[in-house]
């Protein structure tokens, strides 16, 4: 199927046609995915128009009495299904635009796995290492308050995304609990144990990706032991994602992230290079391993590649290059539509994000479920949990790529995009 020009759509005033960015990413996957949707298909314009988008000015008080203006926002996509749920990411370079898409990508993710929530999605444009603890804090708060006329337990819960964690939601949680009067733990997830948080959530993307993994390499008779894999990114879901798989006996043999790429042919020691990250910041000068430039990672030979960075990082530039079997998208949409048309071409299996790396959004509704009923799980019921959703989900979605001979990414679509319109053409429109 041909694409579209990004400027064939209808787009918001807000947008500039020639610059869509991520977002333009999404609706050529929509665009895809348009023909298989039956009668549903007259209501695919509604997945092409956020429900809201909310920007704000985030002032805050810096250590040395100046006061500086961050740019913050949160966009719900789609609540047909559910309230909105979607992560905070704090970044020099978040766009609205980058926003929208990922909160449309929850939207997808959320109905592939049959969790009942929309898709949600907030960032700052700020770089949180530029600031203090004292500073990150006060952003956080600050950027909680703003938005905080339209987050809630039953109507959007955020969860840490890039450079957030337990800490920044334990701020948001509480800024949001003073400003309504009364704890809510339910209102974000990714919380501390000690304030409501869910046993096994920390891990759940990177076991998420880890399980989805498994069952497509039994499908194409890959067998992990001794496979070689190479991650882009070691923060939490790449660092997660490398230790489940040299457990499994797979070899970590390329490891990159913002400041350096190692490479052992034999396998990366990924207990030794997890130590290096936590006291130097990168796999940068990790001395069992050999430095690559960075462009080279793309060209190592290998069975799994595991993107688990940023946004649109295989690229009709790269995707030829790549010599992987298999592709598991640990990040949000690392593979823009014309990387996966050249991959498809050259028999690739991309393991697309909304269903890879859809395990932390389980374990948020898990927590999320937790948190109403004041009932807790234990850790090995909630990964039991995890991996039979997610076996469950993935099983679906590959007979239905079988079904219509499509990606899985489409497939993926299909599934999703099906349940979202089901729930808006129920629903009906008010007035």
């Amino acid at each position: 199927m041909s694409l579209k020009p990004e400027s064939a759509h209808a787009l918001p005033s807000y947008l500039d046609p020639s610059h869509l960015g991520p977002w333009g990413d999404f609706l050529q996957q929509v665009d895809r995915v348009t023909p298989y949707l039956g009668k549903l298909g007259r209501w695919v314009e509604t997945l092409k128009r956020p429900k809201r988008i909310l920007i704000v000015d985030v002032p805050v008080h810096l250590d040395d009495g100046r006061v500086a203006h961050y740019e913050g926002y949160r966009v719900q996509h789609n609540t047909s299904r559910g309230p909105g749920k979607g992560g905070v990411r704090f970044h020099q370079d978040v766009t609205l635009s980058e926003v929208m898409a990922l909160a449309a990508w929850m939207s997808i993710k959320n109905a592939a796995v049959n969790v009942p929530y929309g898709g949600a999605k907030g960032g700052i444009r700020v770089d949180p290492k530029e600031l203090t603890a004292a500073e990150l804090e006060r952003v956080t708060r600050r950027y909680t308050s703003e938005i905080g006329i339209i987050i809630g337990p039953t109507k959007d819960i955020p969860a840490p995304d890039v450079n957030t964690n337990e800490a920044v939601m334990a701020w948001m949680m509480d800024t949001y609990s003073m400003n309504v009067g009364e704890t809510a733990t339910g209102v974000v997830t990714g919380k501390p144990i000690d304030l409501g948080g869910s046993l096994g959530r920390r891990e759940a993307t990177g076991r998420g990706v880890f399980i989805i993994g498994q069952e497509a390499a039994r499908r194409i008779g890959l067998d992990i032991q001794g496979a070689r894999v190479t991650i882009q990114g070691f923060g939490n879901v790449g660092g997660v994602t490398g230790k489940l798989f040299a457990e499994a006996g797979a070899r970590i043999v390329a490891v990159q992230d913002h400041a350096g790429t190692v490479y052992h042919p034999g396998g990366i020691d990924i207990p030794a290079l997890t130590q290096h990250v936590a006291s130097t910041g990168s796999v940068a000068g990790f001395p069992h391993a050999e430095a690559l430039p960075t462009d080279q990672f793309w060209d190592v030979d290998c069975d799994i590649l595991v993107p688990a960075a940023l946004e649109r990082q295989i690229t009709e530039a790269n995707a030829g290059r790549i010599r992987a079997r298999m592709i598991i998208e640990g990040a949000n949409g690392p593979t823009t539509p014309l990387a996966d048309d050249i991959l498809k071409e050259r028999n690739v299996l991309v393991i697309p994000d909304v269903i890879a790396n859809a395990g932390g959004v389980t374990v948020s509704y898990f927590e999320w479920v937790q948190d109403f009923s004041s009932f807790f799980w234990s850790e090995e019921e909630i990964n039991d949990r995890l991996a039979r959703i997610m076996r469950g989900a993935f099983a679906a979605i590959w007979q239905v790529a079988e079904d219509h001979g499509v990606s899985l990414r489409t497939a993926t679509f299909i599934v999703a995009c099906q349940r979202i319109l089901h729930a808006r053409d129920l629903r009906g429109l008010y007035p």
